[in-house]
């Protein structure tokens, strides 16, 4: 055998013991993976990443459901997207201190470029080439005291809700991230603080204080889901919030999951005052209460998750008035009512094909047909609030998840949404292809 050869395997055999480290069982969550394997290597890269080619059977109309029957007879419509690529980057300083940084381009990330205009009397203008995103989504420093203790301080996920624990790609069979806790909830959700957390027996825990969310990001469509964002250089931090999770791995294979949030939304603005004329609010708190329950389970051949979201924000119907009467010109506040509550529950199950035929079970590919339900509204209102039924949706989907190699998923599925009987319903076709691992 050449030298050539054996560096070839070698490569490859290194190569796949670094992929192996992030399965794609929806147990291990890449924060752990990542917090795991900066202590075990001084150096590591990786990430994943995941693209998305979608024909939606319904009219885009952005008054769909104000006048659903003026647009039930719309063409359909196709959207191609790249909806994350992430790099993981990790170093392990030793003495237990490690840091580590996600950084991640939603949507393609976002372009812009200068060019002459010639029908502007030859004026520069500023062109925005695309949409998209460029986020730092973790960067944090970690002091372990063991497996049971560790402390970091930084920005880092918010492990509430299924979907923002297990948020990378091979941990959900759908194309896009689930939809019900994508749609009331940050996802994925990240913010600056402290936390605390670690790992005794067959439970981990985490404990998290991070900056409060600011209820005039608030709305009608995605409850708080904008909440944690900002549009400044910087996150307001006037309130705090706090973020808890629990996991119990019961048996091989089956894990629970329990997590919260607490915090107070209102006068968590820039500036301070700015919704307190006359000091109206000055007594309004806007509390923000969410409780998830969650559980994945693989064995025998299948891979099961289901999730149950509920969550509550104090003084909606004051919150919703106090945004829309803000003056002040072009302020960066959504203008729609937020509701008192919403909720999103949803259950997946997946069957391994592909486990029934040796030659392939043994060479390690997997083809699960799968099928999802779910059933969310991001807007329950107070009893003097106005209602929006369309709110209230149901979505089912079936397809099929394929594993040429642990880490690469080509998924294909049909899905459609299912409103109330004066709206229109919302069939599409979606296939994407998706990766997750370390390279370093």
């Amino acid at each position: 055998m050449t030298k050539k050869h054996i560096r070839s395997i070698a490569f490859t055999a290194g190569t796949a013991a670094l992929f192996s480290i992030l399965p794609a069982n929806g147990q291990t969550t890449a924060l752990d993976s990542i917090s795991t394997h900066a202590q075990e290597k001084r150096l590591s890269i990786g990430g994943y990443a995941d693209i998305a080619l979608t024909r939606n059977f319904y009219s885009d109309n952005v008054y769909r459901y104000s006048n659903a029957a003026l647009y039930k007879e719309d063409k359909s419509h196709g959207r191609f997207d790249v909806p994350h690529a992430v790099i993981y980057l990790s170093y392990n300083f030793g003495k237990g201190w490690s840091m580590s940084s996600e950084i991640e381009f939603e949507h393609g990330g976002a372009g812009g470029a200068i060019e002459k205009e010639f029908e502007e009397a030859g004026e520069w203008e500023q062109e925005t080439e695309k949409g998209g995103e460029v986020e730092l989504e973790q960067l944090w420093i970690q002091k372990s005291f063991g497996r049971v203790a560790n402390i970091r301080i930084g920005h880092f996920v918010v492990p509430v809700g299924l979907t923002n624990a297990y948020h990378e790609p091979t941990h959900y069979f759908t194309v896009y991230r689930p939809e019900g806790e994508g749609t009331i909830l940050p996802c994925t959700w990240h913010d600056t603080g402290i936390s605390f957390w670690g790992r005794a027996g067959r439970w981990r825990y985490e404990v998290q204080l991070v900056a409060g969310l600011d209820a005039f990001l608030f709305d009608r469509d995605n409850w708080i889901q904008s909440g944690s964002g900002t549009p400044f250089e910087f996150k307001v931090a006037n309130k705090y919030g706090f973020a808890a999770r629990i996991d119990h791995y019961a048996l091989p294979g089956l894990r629970f999951g329990l997590s919260g949030y607490y915090g107070q939304s209102m006068h968590n603005t820039y500036p301070h005052d700015l919704e307190n004329s006359g000091n109206k609010y000055e007594h309004v708190k806007g509390v923000v209460a969410v409780g998830a329950l969650d559980l994945t389970y693989q064995g025998h051949n299948w891979i099961v998750r289901g999730n149950v979201d509920y969550g509550y924000v104090g003084d909606a119907a004051t919150i919703s008035t106090a945004k829309r009467n803000i003056n002040a010109t072009n302020a960066p506040y959504k203008k729609s009512p937020v509701g008192k509550n919403a909720v999103a529950a949803g259950v997946e199950a997946g069957y391994d094909i592909f486990s029934q035929i040796p030659k392939l079970r043994a060479d390690n590919q997997r083809l699960y047909a799968f099928g999802r339900y779910e059933y969310y509204n991001s807007y329950i209102p107070a009893v003097e609030q106005a209602r929006y039924e369309y709110t209230k949706r149901q979505r089912m989907a079936v397809g099929f998840n394929y594993y040429p190699l642990p880490q690469i998923a080509v998924k294909a599925e049909y899905s459609k949404r299912f409103l109330k009987s004066q709206y229109n319903h919302e069939p599409s076709i979606s296939i994407g292809i998706a990766y997750e691992g370390f390279f370093l």
